[in-house]
């Protein structure tokens, strides 16, 4: 009862609590160190963002089953634009292609990290293998 005195339903109670989510996420993804080579800048931004899904991954199922088509992404602005960012540097450092749209490969590093959490919570992928499968399947990903 008290909860939906703040909120009126609970679509609006999961966006609040996912928005709080990537506020925290944000400050730790922001504070992360991508200087230098754009390869390694990705794996620390990976590893990170690997952390974030993991510990939210049920709040983002529940988001996407009760928030409108796209509200999830457009929520997700912020940090899809930081990977951006980053792929571009790689692609003019000459070690990310290029021959696919910069859009494309953040699309596919966010599809890569939930499906992990999809597959870590069915049971398929265990917990500990996490981190390096996503950082290897988005680093081959992003290299022709």
């Amino acid at each position: 009862m008290t909860l939906y005195g703040h909120f009126r339903t609970r679509a609006d109670l999961i966006e609040a609590a996912l928005m709080d989510a990537l506020r925290a996420g944000e400050e730790t993804l922001s504070s992360l160190d991508l200087a230098g080579d754009a390869r390694d800048a990705m794996t620390r931004l990976l590893a990170s963002s690997w952390e974030l899904v993991a510990e939210s991954a049920a709040l983002l199922t529940a988001a996407e089953g009760v928030l409108p088509a796209g509200r999830v992404r457009e929520l997700h602005a912020e940090p899809a634009e930081r990977m951006a960012e980053l792929i571009r540097r790689g692609q003019e450092q000459g070690v990310f292609r290029t021959d696919l749209p910069t859009t494309w490969l953040v699309s596919m590093t966010h599809y890569i990290l939930h499906g992990a959490a999809n597959e870590v919570r069915a049971g398929r992928l265990p917990p500990h293998d996490a981190a390096d499968v996503v950082a290897k399947s988005i680093h081959s990903v992003l290299t022709s």
